[in-house]
């Protein structure tokens, strides 16, 4: 498939009107949908804004490429887009952005349309064809030139730099989260620039379509070093004993030579598959930084099981209220009827799972698949012996170190014994000493965890309203980054206590708080038109389904340009309904939903009243503050 049969000639905007980052991309979406390349513009923008908040797509040297695979494409295309005088799109380089290449690409993306957009990727790092893009003038001057190209790297080939003496032999692995557009550009670029430098060098790419250009035992044994650049995990134990560098996809775009050169003649520091790379291997991780990814993977893998387990677990209580249950067996809530027994069991069979995957996944993060059973069993034994939550998160990177420092202990086994290591004495020793260490922290962790739901089920007037106002001012806080989502693992986490006695006051403090942020959104585009643009304004009107549907992060784009005013103003209302409902001692039995959940609280009303409270003092507070639209 050629690129032009994907970058359609009345996809293009020549004469972008956007001034900023979030304009752009609402111009851009907008353009898809009106063309029915897109059946949903929220669904699509969430995947677009999701991609953009890993790291901006703005590649820097005057181009940017959103990307999104979801659910809202109908079929694959390239939206091109030029802006005469260039905006501040966030780019690596901190430089306008004059060239957009918006990629939409279905979920059921087959390998010739993700070859196309790999081909694409790999144009954009060569200066000259950008300069001859940026003087297009019409939409068949912008697909002659990716013709031209295309026939060109049909006939001709980069050539190394001639020389008398061996060229080294390097491997890189290239992947990005969507493994769309930067896997490519990175690994063309470093190709690109290998050749010119007289290197040699072969790139594995771990994109949409998958492992392609794989290296072989034979490449890493020859390779001199090896260059990961990478947003996303990869497979890693096989450069075991191997000088390699760690860094980030758009280092692989933008700084390949430096790369090349210090994995050539830097003497990297050496990669061990025992786990002691945390250590040693080149990395631009902090120990914080490192601690929160590992966390956000248990997280991230927990929260399906919490949120259809709970929600199954809370419908079987619905069943029973419905139904009418005698007060003699309140006690069997939930299960008194078998309709309601069904939704229950079934439920409670992967709410069960919660604690289990949380450890289970944060050991793996840390220590990789020989973690995961030391983990699990870390999870299941804090369950079992009542440390909660706060057990299985100590159990969780108790197990994953336990696993690296058996790595370090067995190194110096006889090569001969590898194969054993990994299905006998990594998950034998891990199990037996993350177990006897789990019995030892159970007891003070058990009574930390009481304690801690002791204090929550007591909760009641100003105790639960200063809790309520704590977690709100989290939840606005970056809305959706790390703070955010401390709050709402910590809401997550009392629903397994709270179940029998009707739901948790915290994770309805939690929900409310999420959603003020975009329903202020909401209110301040309507109460203060003058001071948003047209775009704004219509940008406004998702941000109501966002909100109810508690999706916190429909109001970053409004946040990110304007941080200084939008983020107090968010905090305050957010502040106000987490509050209210502490105060109030609503309980919800759900961990998420929004509005579609509201059958599930305890005081439906008076909770929406609380939410409406808060957007309003948000949405106020924020349209008193911006300055007035200049457009």
């Amino acid at each position: 498939m050629e690129i032009n049969e994907l970058l359609l000639k009345d996809l293009m905007i020549l004469d972008l009107k956007a001034t900023d980052k979030r304009g752009a991309i609402d111009e851009m979406v907008q353009k898809l949908f009106d063309k029915n390349i897109i059946s949903d513009i929220d669904v699509f923008k969430e995947g677009i804004l999701a991609r953009e908040a890993q790291t901006s797509t703005g590649l820097g040297d005057g181009v940017a490429m959103p990307h999104a695979k979801n659910s809202a494409v109908k079929q694959p295309a390239v939206l091109f887009a030029k802006s005469a005088q260039g905006l501040d799109y966030e780019a690596l380089d901190g430089q306008p952005t004059f060239l957009f290449f918006m990629i939409a690409a279905p979920e059921g993306a087959n390998n010739t349309h993700l070859q196309a957009l790999a081909a694409l990727s790999g144009r954009l790092i060569d200066p000259t064809f950008i300069a001859e893009l940026k003087k297009a003038a019409s939409p068949e001057e912008v697909q002659a030139l990716f013709s031209e190209v295309e026939q060109e790297a049909e006939t001709t080939e980069v050539k190394a730099t001639p020389s008398d003496t061996p060229r080294p032999f390097i491997v890189a692995v290239t992947a990005c989260p969507t493994g769309i557009a930067h896997t490519f550009m990175a690994a063309d670029a470093l190709k690109k620039k290998a050749a010119e430098m007289g290197v040699e060098i072969k790139v594995e790419t771990n994109g949409s379509e998958g492992i392609k250009n794989k290296l072989t035992k034979e490449d890493i044994e020859r390779a001199q070093a090896v260059i990961v650049a990478a947003d996303k995990k990869v497979e890693m134990n096989r450069f075991d004993g191997k000088p390699l560098i760690n860094r980030p996809v758009s280092d692989g775009i933008r700084k390949t030579e430096s790369l090349i050169n210090e994995a050539v003649n830097g003497n990297p520091p050496l990669f061990h598959g025992d786990g002691s790379a945390v250590e040693e291997a080149s990395t631009d991780e902090s120990f914080g930084q490192q601690i929160y990814k590992n966390l956000m993977n248990g997280v991230s893998h927990m929260l399906p099981f919490v949120i259809a387990g709970g929600i199954l677990i809370a419908i079987s209580f619905m069943i029973d209220q419905f139904m009418g249950v005698p007060v003699d067996s309140l006690g069997q809530l939930g299960s008194y009827h078998a309709q309601a027994a069904w939704f229950n069991q079934i439920g409670g069979a992967a709410f069960g799972f919660m604690l289990p995957v949380l450890a289970g996944y944060i050991a793996m993060s840390i220590s990789d698949r020989p973690g995961l059973v030391a983990g699990f069993a870390a999870g299941a034994l804090a369950s079992s012996g009542g440390a909660g939550f706060l057990g299985a998160l100590v159990g969780g990177f108790l197990a994953g170190y336990v696993i690296v420092f058996l790595r370090k202990l067995l190194k110096n086994l006889p090569k001969s014994l590898d194969g054993i290591k990994t299905i006998l004495f990594y998950p034998f020793f891990g199990l037996l000493i993350t177990g006897l260490l789990m019995l030892l922290i159970n007891v003070p962790m058990k009574i930390i965890n009481d304690g801690l739901n002791n204090f929550l089920s007591g909760m009641d007037g100003t105790n639960a309203a200063l809790l309520g106002v704590l977690l709100g001012i989290m939840m606005a806080a970056d809305l959706g980054g790390p703070i955010n989502k401390a709050a709402y693992v910590f809401g997550t986490g009392t629903l397994a206590a709270s179940v029998a006695t009707g739901g948790s006051v915290v994770m309805a403090s939690v929900m409310a708080a999420g959603m003020v942020p975009p329903l202020a959104i909401f209110v301040a585009t309507r109460l203060f038109k003058n001071k948003f643009t047209q775009q704004e304004r219509e940008a406004g009107l998702t941000n109501i389904v966002m909100g109810l549907s508690f999706v916190t992060e429909g109001a970053i784009p409004f946040a990110a340009a304007d941080p200084l005013r939008a983020i107090p103003s968010f905090m305050a209302g957010s502040a106000l309904a987490g509050g209210l409902v502490g105060a109030f001692g609503i309980k919800l039995l759900a961990p998420h939903g929004g509005i579609f959940v509201v059958l599930l609280l305890s005081q439906p009303i008076l909770y929406l009243i609380f939410i409406l409270a808060g957007a309003v003092v948000s949405g106020v507070i924020f349209g008193l503050l911006k300055k007035e639209s200049t457009k």
